[in-house]
């Protein structure tokens, strides 16, 4: 790391930060059913936290590209997203419920912050020989913090109630701030001389990804996936509470599947595939479509063995898609590439939260079904771009 930024300030800034993330979305949705008694309103509250990604992310990018102290920028982000919750978890059950949607809304512009945000400075912080390390110690923190997050928040909310959850995200959020705030400044040689307008930074950056047949593939499949992924987790409260006992070990099912992506790429870590990264993407779509079939069975076993499996196909394919990034972005787009694939994804996410209360309130496993069958289409209508590459590295953040 750059010797006035040690690698202990990333690594724990990362996890604290992206731990508070995982954490925020089941306790959100959580404290929704617990204090609205529906789940159409709880998984409301995960759309609107996620759904505003699609513009914060690639504003963020922008700004983080023509920064002096992107790390400041970082950090303001990850305030906002604290305050935030802690203003939408206050407002439940004082506030009509479209208020404190329209709160979740706002706070999830930061949302991309968390995550590609973040990772896009590894670059700008740690020396060329030390960035491969780098890359792989940023990766443990998304499988650490999916891991302890979502199992914190369920938890919590059966030891001290919903609300305590997200208060507890809150302060894990917080506690990153210094160490965003405190990242080193931007060398004023290595920034953009241009000075193109905000609008024009944002073409930039989507058109990147669309005039890149590998980027734009890989971007489309990740986010169709995503979109598939929101609908079983807008139901986990449920899937907790009538084949598990209680709604609050629905949103622990998703550190199985945390634990089973971080057991699946430290497996290819070892022994990596022959395949290009693209033709992972496909295939871990393909994956993440049993999981919700399995889901959908309404049995408890079947229900563990589906966040399981959610995880191996998951694992890989987020591994392989920033793969691909790390491949094709061009630097001085570089933010601008993660921060608006982490938007679309989240906003892929969002869309798929959002149809899950109405769906899931008609057909539990209707709505799980539905979201097999989504997952499917992004893994048929993906065609890798040859030529294909080396194997699939750890998963880059």
């Amino acid at each position: 790391m750059n010797s006035r930024y040690p690698m202990g300030s990333w690594l724990f800034g990362a996890l604290t930060a992206r731990a508070g993330d995982e954490m925020s979305g089941p306790a959100l949705t959580l404290a929704g059913l617990a204090v609205t008694g529906s789940a159409a309103e709880a998984s409301s509250l995960l759309a609107g936290l996620t759904i505003a990604a699609a513009l914060g992310g690639p504003v963020l990018g922008v700004l983080l590209d023509r920064a002096v102290r992107p790390g400041r920028l970082l950090a303001a982000a990850l305030a906002l997203y604290a305050t935030g919750l802690a203003v939408a978890v206050a407002g439940l059950g004082h506030l009509p419920i479209a208020a404190v949607v329209a709160v979740a809304v706002v706070t999830g512009l930061a949302g991309p912050a968390l995550s590609g945000g973040w990772t896009a400075q590894l670059a700008r912080v740690v020396p060329q020989g030390r960035r491969a390390r780098a890359n792989a110690l940023d990766a443990m923190t998304f499988d650490v913090a999916g891991l302890v997050g979502p199992a914190l928040a369920g938890v919590t909310a059966e030891a001290l109630g919903a609300p305590a959850a997200v208060v507890v995200s809150v302060v894990l959020i917080a506690v990153a701030v210094p160490a965003a705030w405190t990242m080193p400044a931007v060398r004023r040689s290595a920034q953009r001389a241009d000075s193109a307008s905000m609008l024009g930074g944002l073409a930039a950056g989507t058109q990147c990804i669309a005039r890149s047949p590998r980027l734009a593939r890989a971007t489309l499949a990740s986010c169709v996936s995503c979109v598939a992924g929101g609908v079983p987790a807008g139901c986990l409260p449920l899937l907790g509470e009538r084949v598990l006992g209680a709604a609050g070990y629905g949103a622990a099912l998703l550190s199985c599947t945390a634990l089973s992506a971080l057991a699946a790429n430290a497996v290819l870590a070892r022994f990596p595939l022959p395949l290009a990264p693209d033709t992972v993407v496909r295939a871990g779509a393909l994956v993440r479509a049993v999981a919700p079939a399995l889901a959908a069975t309404g049995r408890p076993d079947l229900l563990v063995a589906a966040a399981v499996v959610a995880g191996i196909g998951e694992g890989p394919q987020l591994a392989a898609l920033f793969a691909v990034r790390h491949r094709d972005a061009p630097e001085n787009l570089r933010a601008q590439i993660f921060t608006t694939g982490a938007s679309l994804k989240i906003t892929g996410f969002a869309l798929g939260a959002a149809v899950s209360g109405p769906a899931a309130a008609r057909s539990l496993p209707g709505a799980l079904l539905s979201a097999a069958g989504v997952a499917v289409l992004a893994g048929l209508a993906f065609r890798p771009v040859p030529p294909a590459v080396p194997a699939v590295p750890s998963r880059p953040a």
